[in-house]
């Protein structure tokens, strides 16, 4: 059971004379007068490279490269990766140096066959694709393939990178490496791509573009301070007019009014299908998607993102059952397994899972011969990255941020490196009992509850990491109907009350929650707007419920 953490313990008065919005404000530090400015009324001008601690001189440098091959019409390879993030950064770059060039490329690695990043083997089969390729200009990957850029060097190959993940120990050789942890890779590359059109084409970049930025910002979790903010806010405004097939097809094939998108659609219905390519595919069809200008083959591929992302359900949910099935529960503060039949792709949300039930760090590995591919997820306040590479003489590499990581690994260290992490996460994560925390804004009783405080609560949107929905509690309120609903009777309808003031509430995967018409409880919930046949109400959804105490 989760236990509660109320964030600010306030008075009904302070709500009652409009304090709430400085209450929630200040739970997410946000204090002074200019930090409030900034946070409510997001500015456009202030996205630079130089605020999201960007290098100036490198970005220069990467200029210069990129002017001198489409002077001398060198084949420029953009060199994605095969996620949301990487997929649309990729197609940002792509579509922009094209109009400068036509000699540029985009190249989403194989998983199966080329991993994560800028390999080897992907070199190796780019050149086989396009021989005259003198440079690469990775997009949400490369800032630990050191190795490899000087492989690619040895190919007579320049390397610019932009990335956003943790960088290693050892400094890569780059032309010019485009930088920072702030922001998420599709970011990187539209500020990088911002100033390439400003020197070398005397344009600025469409808003449109924004847009692909949005679904990345949500897709890969990163925060929402008020810089990412700002590029969301703004994104989706230009994501729910989209003009781009590929989008507008896959939405219809999700059944999503663009109208309305919002940070929930991007992360639980468009975001899947996008990945679910690179996961079990081939994620130049993703790239495809969202680069057509062609209706009917926008269309084509919409529907077959839909149904790849179907089956990528199904190998998730038969993987993650026999993942927990095989599980060895004792060693509490650590999940690891491996096993033959986990696809690549699909390691990450096993572990995903796994976190989301056991809640404990995990990491899951993919055994296809030789080596080993992993996932981890972590848990609040435990930096997985820097976990895993305490074990670096058992890894071939290792990359991610300290939620998310993967990692590489011969099948014969497997042992030894399963060893050595439930050890080292024994002495880490001692004395900490892996708690799952309910955090709380404060208290806000169900008679306070009005369509003012509604608006109130929205000016924060949009929510996301870092700007969590607010939550509030409410206490000794009356159950007055209750009915259990879903194809598996999982979800609680709820009719609940406070001094004659009635809400609609209702409480997804209840579990095992036995409360019945007439018992006092507690609620934890936020406040939803409920839309139906043109008419609006305000409703509750509950995250988490107990009995009222006596007292």
């Amino acid at each position: 059971m989760n236990s509660w953490k109320i964030l600010y313990k306030n008075k009904f008065e302070e709500i009652k004379s409009s304090q709430l919005l400085k209450i929630l404000l200040k739970n997410r530090n946000i204090v002074s007068q200019k930090e409030t400015n900034e946070f409510l009324r997001p500015n456009l001008e202030k996205v630079t490279p130089k605020n999201a601690g960007i290098n100036l001189r490198e970005l220069d440098k990467g200029i210069e490269r990129i002017k001198r091959a489409i002077k001398n019409n060198e084949k420029i390879i953009i060199f994605g990766d095969y996620d949301v993030d990487g997929i649309t950064g990729s197609a940002i770059l792509w579509e922009n140096l094209r109009k400068l060039t036509d000699n540029v490329m985009p190249y989403i690695p194989d998983r199966i066959e080329e991993g994560y990043g800028l390999s080897n083997a992907g070199i190796e089969n780019l050149l086989k694709k396009y021989k005259d390729t003198k440079l690469i200009i990775t997009v949400d990957n490369g800032i630990v393939a050191g190795e490899t850029i000087k492989f690619a060097k040895q190919k007579n190959l320049d390397v610019i990178v932009t990335d956003h993940h943790v960088p290693g120990k050892e400094k890569i050789q780059t032309v010019a490496t485009i930088h920072t942890t702030s922001v998420c890779g599709c970011t990187v590359s539209y500020l990088f791509t911002k100033v390439i059109l400003k020197k070398l084409h005397k344009t600025d970049i469409e808003k449109s573009y924004l847009e692909l930025v949005a679904l990345a910002t949500v897709a890969d979790l990163v925060p929402l301070n008020s810089f990412n903010r700002t590029l969301l806010k703004f994104g989706l405004e230009e994501l729910r007019k989209t003009k781009r097939p590929g989008l507008q097809e896959l939405f219809k094939e999700a059944q999503i009014d663009p109208s309305s998108i919002d940070t929930y659609q991007i992360g639980h219905i468009i975001a899947p299908r996008l990945n679910a390519t690179g996961r079990i595919a081939d994620a130049m069809d993703s790239l495809r998607l969202l680069c057509t200008n062609n209706p009917k083959r926008a269309y084509e591929i919409a529907a077959y993102l839909g149904q790849t992302n179907r089956d990528r359900q199904k190998m998730t949910m038969d993987s993650l059952e026999h993942a927990k099935s095989n599980l060895k529960l004792e060693k509490k503060k650590l999940l690891f397994i491996s096993h033959e039949s986990y696809e690549p792709g699909i390691v990450g949300l096993i572990a995903g899972r796994l976190v989301e039930e056991f809640y404990v760090p995990s990491i899951v590995l993919s055994v296809k011969g030789k080596y080993a591919r992993a996932s981890a997820r972590s848990v609040a306040g435990f930096n997985i990255i820097e976990f895993i590479r305490e074990a670096g003489e058992f890894l071939t590499d290792a990359g991610g941020h300290p939620m998310a990581a993967g990692f590489t690994v011969e099948t014969k260290k497997i042992l030894k490196l399963q060893k050595m992490l439930e050890d080292l996460a024994e002495k880490k994560l001692k004395g900490n009992n892996l708690e799952r925390v309910l955090t709380v804004d404060c208290l806000l009783p169900l008679k306070l509850i009005n369509e003012k405080i509604f608006q109130e609560v929205s000016t924060l949107e949009p929510f996301g990491m870092g700007n969590p929905k607010p939550v509030f509690l409410a206490q000794k309120v009356m159950i007055e109907g209750l009915r259990m609903v879903g194809q598996e009777q999982k979800h609680m309808k709820l009719v609940l009350s406070e001094e004659k003031i009635r809400f609609d509430a209702i409480f997804f995967r209840a579990g095992d929650a036995s409360f019945r018409i007439g018992d006092t409880v507690d609620i934890v919930y936020t406040i939803e707007e409920n839309k139906w046949n043109g008419n609006i109400k305000l409703e509750l959804r509950i995250k988490a419920i107990r009995t009222s105490s006596i007292h």
